[in-house]
């Protein structure tokens, strides 16, 4: 059947009306409860304009050009009275639900703590009944801050999050992870696997905003910031002496971790100091945070159980900054120390990961250090800890705390510090092992630490773990002939022809640093190890490849690499460093003993 121009217009007209509350539907399906309820009336006003829209189309509908039956056009009709009568409407209930919510987030203001059965009666409405549901619309509303562009959306939602967490907490009780999160639409970081090129080297989680820095290495914008800003003039990574403080936006590794979030389903968004999309924490979600903080150390001093609430503790100081703060001040490190040494390998884990999330925090750095057996804790775990994984989250408080220089010496001088991280470099699992190498890198950034890490062994772990993990091994040997260690590099066998191999193999960073390495042990040990270097089959190959095709810093390196090789070829003789010393510092037992310990 033909139908007239006008027909078509108007079932164009009504399948885009259609299209528009499809989408309109679905939104409100995949929204939080809480965050329509505060919405209700712009939600109504949107379904009330589509109506109208509709209404239109019906009303220039040709209906007698299609012959139609008599119950067919009643019908039609019908749908024109119902869209033509229809009001914008908010259900009086809907209304008071709102209210009771707003006036319990104005309480909080106040620092009026919420009242239990009031919390279940709203909950109730909105048909939130247990833990997981509670859970699932916290992460809803955490979508919809990450969609909002104004500010006051952001804090409105942030305060819902606060309550939220609030009442699933004082409600249900703090809960261990359920091994079968059905409820759950996204992938949460934990349960990926990150690539390594993804991970701040200094937080090692997923970088946000990378950046880079002078020395061609990047991090995430908030942790090279807050390390510049604490007065370090050195790369976190390389150890060395930045030209400048600059950071620059790493916009193409930015998309590629935003694709990967997207294959992965992973959420994508920028956090701030106070909780997810804000820049500035709200009083709501602070005194909220404050109230669940003060809900669970109750309930760890009185609990027979405490596993799940030193996970709550846990998965909260993970948060963001202002729960930290909150946790620290309300004394929970002392309380969490006592189950580093559980003998539930479940509470080990969550206690040390509690204390491992708090660190985070600048202040919360000096609060573990000063805290009774906190540092003997963490170290032990370190050294004896009941799972790999528990080393690994030891290893990483101590490269978090060693972010301070004076606390770099302190953790250095410890034999159990230096012995305990070599040891998991030496013997654990491949994440282990990662974690290990980042906090020795970090540490060995304190030349009088290195000759206690070369004691340890830890040349050998690095040299064999060049193919595991190139580039966290190849820039601790860096770091170390930097720093004392040529005489302990060079002794090591095959690792100079190893280091060669990293320049033909390795990622561009793993290629710098092992191109940068050989150039140290080139200028510090004279014509020997040049020779040696000149053994490495198709070495003049990989350094012209470096030079034609590699990074800045790399090429650069690579040409300071083939200068020292025609000189030694052509027969030249010249004196090492004569700035730089060759030797290792070996402590004796009165610098490395700690009576602390």
């Amino acid at each position: 059947m033909v139908y007239s121009q006008s027909a078509q217009l108007c079932f164009e007209e009504m399948n885009i009306v259609m299209q528009r509350m499809k989408t309109l539907i679905e939104d409100c399906t995949r929204s939080s409860k809480l965050w329509l309820l505060l919405q209700i009336e712009n939600v109504s006003f949107s379904f009330h304009e589509l109506v109208a829209d509709l209404s239109t189309v019906l009303d220039i509908l040709p209906v007698n050009d299609f012959n139609l039956s008599e119950d067919a056009e009643d019908l039609i009709l019908l749908l024109k009275k119902q869209c033509s009568d229809s009001i914008q409407f908010v259900d009086p209930r809907d209304d008071d639900l709102r209210r009771k919510v707003t006036d319990t987030i104005d309480g909080i203001k106040h620092q009026i703590v919420p009242d239990q059965s009031k919390l279940i009666g709203i909950f109730n409405d909105l048909g939130l009944l247990d833990s997981a549901s509670l859970i699932e619309e916290i992460q809803r509303l955490e979508d919809e801050t990450h969609d909002q562009i104004d500010e006051r959306s952001r804090i409105a939602a942030a305060s819902l999050i606060g309550l939220v967490r609030y009442a699933n907490c004082v409600l249900y009780g703090p809960s261990t992870p359920s091994p079968h999160p059905d409820f759950r639409r996204h992938k949460s970081l934990s349960e990926a696997n990150i690539p390594a090129d993804f991970r701040c080297p200094i937080t090692l989680e997923l970088m946000r905003d990378p950046v880079v820095v002078s020395m061609g290495q990047t991090y995430d914008r908030e942790s090279i910031d807050l390390w510049i800003k604490s007065g370090h003039n050195t790369c976190p990574k390389t150890g060395q002496v930045l030209k400048h403080t600059n950071l620059i936006p790493n916009s193409a590794l930015k998309n590629l971790i935003v694709m990967w979030c997207r294959d992965q389903k992973i959420p994508f968004e920028i956090y701030g100091d106070g909780g997810v999309g804000s820049s500035t924490p709200c009083t709501e979600a602070v005194e909220f945070t404050r109230m669940m903080v003060s809900f669970l150390i109750d309930k760890l001093i009185s609990v027979a159980e405490p596993n799940a609430v030193v996970f709550a503790l846990r998965a909260l100081a993970k948060s963001d900054s202002v729960a930290r703060a909150c946790i620290a001040e309300a004394g929970a490190i002392p309380k969490l120390v006592r189950y580093l040494g559980s003998d539930s390998p479940s509470l080990q884990i969550n206690a040390v990961t509690a204390i491992l999330n708090l660190s985070i925090l600048e202040q919360n750095k000096t609060r573990i250090m000063e805290t009774d057996g906190a540092l003997n804790g963490v170290i032990e775990v370190l050294r004896s800890g009941a799972t790999w994984e528990a080393k690994a989250n030891a290893a990483a408080t101590l490269f978090s705390l060693a972010s301070i220089s004076t606390y770099k010496r302190r953790l250095g001088r410890k034999v159990r510090v230096v012995s305990g991280l070599v040891d998991l470099a030496k013997q654990g699992p491949t994440s282990s092992k990662r974690d290990a190498f980042v906090a020795i890198l970090n540490l060995a950034a304190e030349r009088e630490n290195v000759g206690r890490f070369v004691e340890a062994g830890v040349v050998q772990a690095a040299g064999d773990a060049f193919r595991e993990l190139p580039e966290e091994a190849v820039s601790v040997v860096e770091a170390i002939v930097r720093k004392g260690g040529l005489m302990a590099v060079s002794a090591a066998f095959g690792l100079i022809r190893q280091l060669g191999e990293m320049m033909r193999e390795g990622g561009d960073t793993t290629k710098e640093s092992a191109a940068a390495t050989l150039v140290t042990m080139c200028r510090k040990g004279g014509s020997e190890l040049v020779a040696e270097m000149a053994t490495i089959p198709g070495i003049e190959r990989v350094i012209w490849e470096m030079i034609g095709t590699g990074t800045a810093r790399g090429g650069r390196k690579a040409a300071s690499l083939m200068r020292y090789l025609r000189r030694w070829a052509a027969g030249d003789t010249y004196e090492t460093a004569a700035t730089e010393t060759q030797s290792i510092v070996v402590p004796t037992p009165s610098r490395i003993f700690n009576p602390v310990l």
